[in-house]
């Protein structure tokens, strides 16, 4: 199990102050694929751009689908460009695939929020209970990622969080989910002013 397969778990485990959207752990679920793909020296990165390599047997089906898909023509791909595109969709994906696997309880209803008694619950297994301790313990690239995509609220003063390459894909991560949020926020100021123009307001 993975960074990917451990926020996804976490994302829905949690209890934080607002729900974790689609899009926003999209994002991070194709950050965490990155950290993912550079443990298994599938990828590496040149300043932000994402160079692969060759990559070695996968038993992840998630994960051999995102190494197949890297960019591997110069100039390469961007971090923040890979978020977008790898990440469209891909908390579904992931909710699909783990659905599948028997670690996730899904109700028979279309995406929704991960809390709530109507949503989708992690079953008791080892995948969850390693997610769990991984996040209890702080370790910093799950809880930084979790933080970054509303997974958790509290994000120790002192967290050890990575430089470098993780520094990166941290930047890439809040810069994206920040960009939708305003995505979101000009929709909502847009849809508010179109209705008041038929209200005649």
């Amino acid at each position: 199990m993975g960074t990917a397969r451990d926020l996804m778990i976490v994302a829905m485990d949690g209890a934080t102050s607002r729900s974790v959207t689609q899009g926003d752990l999209s994002l991070g679920l194709a950050g965490a694929e990155v950290f993912d793909l550079l443990g298994v020296e599938a990828l590496t990165l040149d300043e932000d751009r994402i160079v692969p390599r060759l990559t070695p047997p996968l038993d992840d089906p998630l994960l051999e689908q995102a190494a197949a898909g890297l960019v591997r023509d110069k100039p390469y791909e961007t971090v923040d460009d890979w978020l977008w595109r790898r990440g469209r969709g891909l908390a579904e994906r992931y909710l699909t695939v783990l659905t599948e696997e028997g670690l996730i309880a899904r109700p028979r209803v279309s995406w929704i929020p991960f809390r709530g008694t109507a949503g989708p619950t992690p079953v008791d297994s080892p995948a969850r209970q390693r997610a769990r301790d991984r996040r209890a313990s702080d370790e910093p690239v799950l809880t930084t990622l979790a933080a970054a995509v509303g997974a958790c609220d509290d994000v120790p003063e002192e967290l050890a969080v990575p430089h470098g390459v993780a520094q990166t894909v941290f930047a890439a991560v809040v810069g994206a989910v920040t960009e939708l949020d305003a995505v979101r926020r000009r929709r909502a100021v847009e849809d508010a002013a179109f209705a008041n123009v038929w209200r005649g307001a």
